[in-house]
């Protein structure tokens, strides 16, 4: 294989991480060794920022971090690269949207998630990281400063909710889903590939040279951009039909991202 350096860039929830939302030691270890010969890393997932960090401190190597779905773009000293806010005015038309009362309303801003309601069940996907939700009160509703807003709830409610939007806003928001039962809303624009676009760029690298790794639609247009897409083995079953070019691979409770690269790159 050719010693050009690479950027590995991968999705975390359904992708990197196992079923207990966590890395496994054997995915830690060939992602060290990747960083040590020279290779590129970067996280990409729609969690907070706040939310990825502790991934990044137990790898204990450098890795950019594309957070909240693109909406932000951080270097691996956490200096903030590049940030996409929602415009207030939309933002607070999404906080107004009339929806099923157990349909959950979900705020990411730059240093915290607020929502609309306890939600005991989200915690537990956060449960290694020490980054939670914050029960909003009315004066976080502004709108200001927000990254995404989310809602999460049952998929047939979430499916209403969308077409509102759409219909609403069409492309002056970017709508996506990382499960069938969270509905994502960004900017126009705003999105895994977006950032990853940008981050390439700094690195002074081709899109030939990113190997990307993800299993959910929000991951369509990052994996459509990369020279070497990967999907996993319990992808959504749309995807492979969005990248068709991309190759699928392990699953990932398995480790399947950890072992692609090591067959990838002889480790």
């Amino acid at each position: 294989m050719s010693m050009t350096p690479r950027l590995i860039v991968s999705d975390l929830d359904g992708t990197l991480l196992d079923a207990n939302h966590d890395l496994d030691p054997d995915t830690i270890g060939t992602l060290r060794e990747l960083a040590l010969r020279g290779h590129h890393l970067a996280f990409a997932s729609g969690r907070h920022f706040r939310d990825m960090l502790n991934f990044r401190e137990r790898l204990g190597v450098p890795v950019h971090i594309i957070s909240t779905n693109g909406a932000y773009l951080h270097g691996p000293e956490d200096d903030l690269l590049a940030v996409f806010h929602l415009e207030a005015e939309m933002a607070r038309a999404l906080i107004a949207l009339p929806r099923h009362p157990e349909v959950r309303l979900n705020l990411y801003r730059d240093d915290d998630w607020l929502i609309d309601a306890p939600e005991p069940r989200l915690l537990a996907l956060h449960a290694h990281t020490g980054f939670g939700y914050r029960v909003a009160g009315p004066g976080d509703l502004d709108g200001e400063g927000v990254g995404k807003v989310l809602y999460i709830g049952d998929a047939a409610e979430l499916v209403t909710l969308e077409a509102q939007v759409r219909e609403r806003h069409g492309d002056r928001l970017h709508v996506t889903y990382s499960t069938a039962n969270a509905l994502e809303i960004m900017a126009g624009g705003v999105n895994k590939g977006a950032a990853l676009t940008s981050l390439l760029s700094r690195l002074s690298l081709g899109t030939e040279d990113c190997l990307a790794f993800g299993d959910n639609l929000n991951d369509s247009e990052m994996l459509a951009l990369a020279g070497e897409a990967h999907i996993m083995a319990n992808a959504h079953p749309e995807l492979a039909a969005r990248v068709p070019g991309a190759r699928a691979i392990g699953h990932h409770a398995e480790n399947g991202v950890a072992e692609c690269l090591r067959r990838r790159f002889s480790l």
